[in-house]
């Protein structure tokens, strides 16, 4: 049974940092495709970064230059890094794993940036 489990998300001032981290059981983050989506109120959930199975990393817009996707493969952990967070940045962030036509999501962490 695969499950994921954000953590890390919280309130921050603009301009803050905030560190999300996803642990996976019954799966690892190593030759898959994954990465993180974020949901604000009233919006569609958005991609924010996905790494491929060869390791090709794509970063949304909006966050490339401030955000940044690690993962640890023996802890089996998945880490998104928020740097210079901005009020547009607040929502509901997941975590999402893709294995051939299966697609895995956790519960959402939420963060909060205010001004």
């Amino acid at each position: 049974q695969v499950q994921l489990v954000e953590s890390g998300g919280g309130l921050v001032q603009t301009g803050g940092s905030l560190r999300l981290s996803c642990a996976a059981s019954g799966i690892t983050f190593s030759g898959v495709v994954a990465g993180w989506y974020r949901q604000a109120p009233g919006k569609q959930r958005e991609l924010v970064v996905m790494f491929s199975a060869s390791d090709y990393i794509h970063y949304a817009d909006s966050v490339r230059g401030r955000f940044a996707i690690s993962r640890d493969n023996a802890k089996n952990t998945m880490s998104l890094q928020m740097n210079s967070l901005k009020s547009e940045d607040t929502a509901v962030y997941y975590c999402k794993v893709m294995r051939g036509p299966r697609e895995y999501w956790g519960q959402g962490t939420q963060v909060t940036v205010s001004s």
